[in-house]
């Protein structure tokens, strides 16, 4: 009865449009009040969820990500990038999944990657022949890539969960996430093999130094994020805080692009970002406590255990499956918090490690940035764009596909995801 309430609840409130930590938090108020408890766990559990240490990552990095996305450094990348590969075939395609790979080692956030990129990718691939759907489409979905390569709020929210090493979540991202962005750029090449595309001119040697050291500073900040986090220099929080001064020294002093003004509105917009993050992760927590109290994850656990006859394929196959569902409908930050309970115990009692498992979730919830309905990055790319979405999303269906190709071999060959981490104290 407790599920019925907990999960009626949510999804009812879901269906009337009502924001997800609302109707997170109001489901967890039923279910506490069903179960008889004292309601004041409402409150210590909302208070104590966002209070974790490793949580004081997502605000810096969100910060760092701003501040980028405010100093021109999106633009930086992808003129040295476009110098080196823009010649080719498929030259801007390149280009795109290249410094959507970039930018995600800064960001860690899929919408904010569109966001910074769109304005000036989507335009450019166009000029270069594509379709405006496809462009849009191919932004959208890189931008997902955001939230695999490190620094990834989302990797930062798992380990917040699971209590495991957010360092070793960080380096199981690295190949994963240039691996999707190798089967998105195939994709492309395979969709337009037979369409028109204007090459352009191949740049001079000058051009491609010019914009590598104008690029330079901006290429520097994952090495030195990555760096610190993995040579032992500081913490994954610690790491967060690095990049959002090393940010703003150079946005104020190097390239010069930020002023007082655009500090303030940077710090705004980190503000409500990451207040409507906190509030999210509160009612998913409070979510998560009420399961986990009341038995229903245990209960679930058991039923899923029973289900899969402990055979880790068929367990790692439904995994998929749910979370691809999962992703289309709420965002990641929810999932983890909601369904981790369930689906962690269940792996460990398969020999799964769950450095693997949190990988395999986050490029699962990074493919859900771009399967509708509630596909944030396709409406961010779209807005961008001012095409239709219908235009966008059937032009996405294809690399969705070779994105959940990708996820696939990441799932059933753990050394892809494992090796980095496993060569980590």
């Amino acid at each position: 009865m407790t599920a019925l309430i907990l999960f009626g609840t949510f999804f009812v409130l879901l269906a009337l449009n009502v924001p997800i930590a609302l109707a997170l938090a109001v489901a967890s108020f039923f279910g506490i009040w069903h179960l008889g408890m004292p309601l004041s766990m409402v409150a210590t559990n909302l208070y104590a969820a966002p209070s974790k240490f490793v949580l004081l990552a997502i605000p810096f990095f969100v910060l760092s990500g701003n501040i980028m996305e405010k100093s021109d450094i999106s633009r930086r990348l992808i003129n040295f990038a476009d110098a080196m590969v823009g010649h080719t075939r498929n030259g801007m395609a390149m280009v795109c999944v290249i410094v959507a790979c970039f930018f995600a080692a800064i960001s860690g956030s899929g919408p904010a990657t569109v966001a910074a990129l769109g304005v000036i990718l989507i335009p450019a691939m166009t000029k270069c022949g594509y379709k405006i759907g496809t462009s849009t489409a191919l932004v959208s979905i890189s931008g997902a890539i955001g939230i695999i390569i490190p620094p990834s709020i989302g990797f930062v929210v798992f380990g917040s969960v699971t209590g495991l090493s957010v360092g070793k979540l960080f380096a199981s991202g690295i190949v994963p996430g240039i691996l999707m962005g190798f089967f998105l750029y195939l994709s492309i090449k395979i969709s337009t093999r037979h369409e028109e595309l204007i090459t352009k001119p191949k740049a001079s040697a000058k051009v491609r130094w010019d914009t590598f050291k104008d690029a330079f500073w901006g290429i520097l900040m994952p090495v030195i994020i990555l760096g610190g986090i993995y040579g032992g220099i500081f913490t994954p929080t610690e790491a967060a805080a690095v990049a959002a001064v090393y940010g703003f020294i150079v946005g104020f002093f190097i390239y010069r692009s930020l002023t007082l003004k655009s500090a303030w509105q940077i710090i705004k917009q980190t503000v409500n970002q990451t207040g409507a993050m906190m509030l999210i992760i509160a009612g998913a927590a409070l979510f998560a406590w009420v399961l986990q109290v009341s038995g229903v994850a245990a209960q679930a656990s058991n039923g899923l255990m029973n289900l899969v006859h402990g055979s880790k394929i068929l367990f790692l196959l439904i995994l998929n499956v749910i979370l691809l569902i999962t992703g289309m409908f709420i965002d990641a930050n929810s999932a983890f918090y909601i369904l981790v309970p369930i689906l962690y115990p269940v792996a460990q009692r398969l020999g799964i490690d769950g450095i693997h498992l949190g990988c395999i979730m986050v490029m699962n919830m990074a493919i859900g940035l771009v399967t509708p309905p509630v596909g944030v990055n396709l409406y961010v790319g779209t807005g961008i764009a001012g095409c239709n979405v219908k235009e966008v999303i059937r032009a996405v269906w294809p690399l969705v596909g070779f994105a959940i190709l990708a996820l696939l071999l990441v799932t059933y060959i753990p050394a892809i995801s494992m090796t980095i981490p496993n060569l980590m104290k």
